[in-house]
């Protein structure tokens, strides 16, 4: 029939029949359609700019003219009828722009769908946006597109640079370090590179090469960039082509070897969607590839139209081997969005405004008319949202909004998912798992991979080149401390005859550790004549700028050398001290007696001595005749026995059980005191006492005393930091020199002090032991200990750094540091600086349960002296003041405690005598002949105002045992009232 929607078209045929063809096939649509309806429908240009040739081109026209026929056939109803004006662009970028300018000029197309590359769309959107009429493109991935910010431009496809994120988690996930980018040299390849190196950098991934490769490359060309790869360390590649140009590459990798075990290769989506299309023989290549594509979740209406567009375009192209991709599904979206905003923009602007320009000069673009339509219809696209068979299909900006990626393996004829990627949730290994917002890091994020090389082993993603150079490692050269890094120098030619040291014995135990070969081998860095050829930083610099490919010595670790180069863990101890000579301290003069002890501990101890005497003469006054007596006597036993305990020699007794316990503790803590002074005195009269001669460096600053530092070392630059002026900084190169720098002293242009590091220190006070010694504190702010040097980036940095630790934990490092350092022992490396005399700090404690038990002693004696005189305290009488209470008491504790057993035992009274204590002291002496004068000395009169308080409180009797009677009571009173 003619017209009909599924007459075959010859896309290879002139571009007259093709609108022909077109036409017909729009009359025939309309026909259909007024068949249908019985309403006249209106027919609506659109072009059409393919690569007639391509595989995307082909499956993308045949999708379209599908949609259009699926449409019309959903949507008998509409007024509009899009009729395809097709171009063939043949893969030219010029031919799409005149394919494009024709449309727009001679056929005032309202939209163009296409075209398919994007260097062909770069142009074509700039004439869309000049004659307002919209470029819809369904292959045009290329990130720079969006840079045009054209509002006439529309991606009915994902950006390049969505997928990028994709590759990235990749290489996470899998712990590369380096990723080398292979890509086409033109738009499409060059601009999603940013974009990736961008999204790689962000997880610190190095490039460390950009290949880049013409479309129009020979394979001769091609060879000899797989080669200078394979002979780099670089094994994860990104390729990122056409597919023509892609399957190419893979092919000779596979030729060369590089499709073997330990090579890592990914395809990105546009190669991942269109690799079935090659031949079989190009099929081999690609086994273990992993790539990136747009995932299309399954639905009937895709599982039904694939069916049916494989049997039309089978039936249409005998010839082509395909299958559906989401490009053609996108394709067919597209064409259902151009349908129904076509329709919902109307038809009552279908015009061009044409431009008057008249005569032979004006040019095409001059010509070019404007739709009235377009702006109206960008809008109406611009609305459009539906779930197509692609997804769901909407535009936001210009263009789709990232969707869900897969991970796919080539395997044999096929590809199998190993897992997904969305924006949300990273790579995910199941589908149902991309709903969780949150990454997890626990579970596997893809499934099973059999990598190149037929093997699950996921690759480390470098490799030393087997044929490859060997590894230039740098080693420094230097006269003096040899120990570390020594070179030794062919007289005659001038060369390095051999070269070792305790480094290099490490570096080379640390290789043979690494979990797989690494050839290399050593490069003085010195100069024809072997001499140094530069400072460690002018070393370091040498990785920097590839001349080696590593440094092995005495390199300190420092933070402004980690900028451009990586270390590995450090191998020896880190940090800087000062080294300083020391002198014999001890002066043995007159008074060394009193250096054991610091001097607050002398006054302490003076202090506790006099205090000890009071707290026993007060426990011992009432009931011990030894501490009784004229005042100068009490307080001369009171000394004299607590002074005596210093020896041992307190003769006088103590009688209170509470004077007991606060002897015995006060002898400990004496005895302490004494053996602590004894063996402290022994060791200053009898061992050499050697001092720093500085303890801190602010004392070098103040002096204004010179100061010495390793030639070519960091520490120079730590002393100009430290306000040192630059003509007291003195630099060495052996330890000889040091030595002399130190006998000069800097009154005669030698050092005071030396900052170095551990290592260097340690080696110099094995020959000088005991003539030097190391102050705090120990500066860490810039040196972390020696470690080897490689570039930026380096991947060997990991596993050598743990290859490191396996030497270090085992005895290998031992028997190493006793070749080069049998010797380097010092017992006096660190002695201390401090004082040797003994300070309160170290007998506080002592001294506090002296205190404490002497004051619970006296608090207990009070109380028990006040609870025994209570009815002094309590009896109230309006002349007995608070003071005279007191004066009272002190009276009372003065005389002696009779009732003691001490004096019943010392002193038996006649049985006659009835005199009382009281009594004797007011009246001074008794009538009574037989009783014995009163013992109480230093007040043996009491205050008659006392004595009234006493009598009130029925204190004066005849008798301790004889209760007082009132007649005695009264007689007493009245010889008080009228004595005197």
């Amino acid at each position: 029939m003619k017209g009909s929607p599924t007459s075959r078209i010859n896309f290879n045929s002139f571009i007259t029949i093709c609108l022909f063809l077109n036409v017909c096939l729009s009359e025939g649509v309309v026909a259909q359609s007024q068949n249908t309806t019985g309403d006249a429908t209106i027919p609506v240009k659109v072009g059409v700019v393919l690569d007639m040739d391509s595989l995307v081109g082909k499956i993308g026209m045949s999708c379209m003219n599908m949609a259009l026929s699926d449409f019309y056939a959903t949507h008998p109803h509409y007024k509009t009828r899009l009729v395809f004006n097709t171009k063939d662009s043949m893969g030219d970028v010029v031919a799409a722009a005149s394919a494009a300018v024709e449309l727009i000029r001679n056929v005032e197309v309202q939209a163009i769908i296409g075209p398919r590359s994007s260097m062909q769309a770069n142009f074509v959107i700039s004439l869309g946006n000049k004659s307002q009429v919209p470029i819809i493109s369904f292959s045009a991935t290329s990130p720079s597109l969006t840079s045009l910010k054209s509002p006439y431009f529309f991606r009915a496809a994902q950006s390049g640079s969505f997928q990028v994120n994709a590759i990235r988690d990749i290489v996470e996930e899998f712990g590369w370090r380096e990723v080398v980018p292979i890509y086409i040299d033109n738009l499409f390849g060059e601009t999603l590179i940013p974009y990736l190196t961008a999204a790689l950098q962000e997880i610190n991934i190095r490039v460390p090469y950009l290949s880049v490769i013409p479309e129009s490359a020979d394979d001769d060309l091609i060879t000899k960039e797989l080669y200078k790869l394979m002979n780099n360390q670089t094994r994860v590649f990104i390729v990122h082509a056409t597919m023509p140009l892609g399957s190419r590459i893979l092919v000779k990798a596979e030729e060369i070897g590089m499709m073997s075990e330990g090579y890592v290769w990914i395809m990105t989506d546009s190669m991942t969607t269109l690799w079935r299309s090659i031949n079989s023989s190009a099929i081999n290549a690609l086994q273990g590839i992993l790539g990136v594509k747009s995932y299309v979740p399954k639905s009937k209406e895709l599982e039904n139209f694939t069916v049916r567009w494989k049997r039309k375009f089978q039936s249409d192209n005998p010839n082509v081997n395909a299958e559906m991709n989401i490009f053609g599904l996108w394709a067919y979206d597209a064409t259902f969005a151009v349908a129904r905003a076509v329709e919902n923009a109307g038809t009552a602007n279908l015009r061009f405004n044409r431009t008057n320009i008249s005569g032979s000069g004006a040019t095409d673009l001059e010509t070019l008319g404007v739709s009235q339509n377009g702006p109206q219809l960008i809008k109406e696209l611009s609305k459009i949202n539906f779930t197509g068979l692609s997804g769901d299909f909407h535009f936001v900006n210009g263009q789709l909004e990232s969707s869900v990626f897969q991970i796919v393996n080539v395997n044999g004829n096929g590809e199998r998912r190993v897992g997904f990627w969305t924006p949300q949730s990273g790579l995910v290994k199941d589908w149902k798992s991309t709903n969780t917002s949150a990454k997890s890091s626990s579970k596997p994020k893809l499934g099973p991979i059999i990598w190149p090389g037929d093997t699950n082993s996921v690759p480390k993603g470098w490799k030393i080149p087997v044929e490859g150079k060997k590894l230039k490692i740098g080693v420094p050269v230097k006269d003096g401390f040899t120990e570390f890094v020594k070179v030794t120098w062919d007289s005659n030619s001038k060369k390095a005859k051999s070269i070792g040291g305790y480094c290099i014995d490490v570096f080379d135990a640390v290789m043979s550790k690494m979990p797989y070969p690494v050839p290399y081998e050593y490069v003085p860095f010195a100069t024809p004549e072997g001499n140094a050829a530069g400072s460690y930083n002018d070393l370091v610099d040498q990785v920097f700028y590839g001349i080696y490919d590593g440094v092995v010595g005495d390199i300190t670790i420092v933070a402004n050398r980690s900028l451009y180069v990586d270390y590995t863990l450090p191998y020896t101890e880190s940090g800087v001290s000062m080294l300083v000579p020391v002198r014999d301290n001890n002066k043995k003069n007159a008074w060394v007696f009193l250096q054991p002890l610091t001097s607050d501990l002398w006054v302490t101890s003076g202090c506790f001595f006099v205090f000890i005497g009071f707290v026993v003469w007060v426990l011992e006054h009432r009931i011990n005749e030894d501490f009784r007596g004229p005042p100068a006597h009490q307080v001369g036993t009171s000394f004299w026995f607590s002074f005596s305990t210093m020896v041992f020699a307190h003769r006088e007794k103590v009688v209170s059980n509470l004077s007991r316990f606060v002897v015995i503790i006060w002898c400990f803590v004496v005895l302490v005191l004494t053996q602590s002074y004894t063996a402290s005195l022994t060791s200053l009269l009898t061992v050499e006492q050697l001092q720093p001669t500085v303890t801190d460096i602010n004392q070098l600053l103040k002096r204004r005393e010179s100061v010495g530092f390793l030639s070519a070392s960091f520490v120079k630059d730590m002393l100009l930091e430290m306000k040192f002026d630059e003509s007291h900084i003195k630099k060495y190169g052996t330890l000889e020199e040091l030595h002399d720098l130190f006998t000069e002293g800097s009154a005669k242009g030698g050092i005071s002090a030396a900052l170095d590091e551990i290592p260097y220190i340690r080696l110099f006070l094995s020959k000088y032991c005991g003539k030097y010694t190391t102050v705090k504190p120990t500066f860490k702010t810039d040196g972390f200990g020696f470690g080897f040097v490689f570039p930026k980036g380096s991947p060997l940095v990991a596993d050598v750094s743990r290859a490191i630790l396996n030497v270090t934990q085992g005895d290998e490092m031992q028997k190493i540091h006793n070749k080069w350092f049998n010797n380097a022992t010092c017992p006096d490396f660190d002695p201390t600086v401090s004082s040797n005399s003994l300070g309160l700090e170290s007998f506080w404690g002592l001294f506090l349960i002296a205190g404490v038990a002497s004051i619970s002693a006296l608090i207990i004696f009070a109380a028990m002296l006040l609870y025994e005189q209570k009815h002094v305290l309590f009896q109230f009488h309006p002349e007995n003041s608070v003071w005279r209470k007191v004066r009272t008491m002190f009276r009372i504790f003065d005389q002696k405690d009779l009732s003691s057993h001490t004096f019943k035992k010392t002193e038996p009274r006649d049985a006659s005598c009835h005199c009382s204590v009281h009594s004797i002291g007011a009246y001074g002496s008794s009538t009574n002949t037989n009783c014995p004068p009163s013992p109480s000395v230093g007040s043996n009169q009491i205050d008659p105002s006392d004595f009234v308080f006493l009598v009130e409180q029925g204190s004066v009797t005849d008798s301790p045992d004889i209760p007082p009677s009132p007649e005695r009571s009264s007689i007493e009173l009245a010889d008080y009232s009228h004595g005197q």
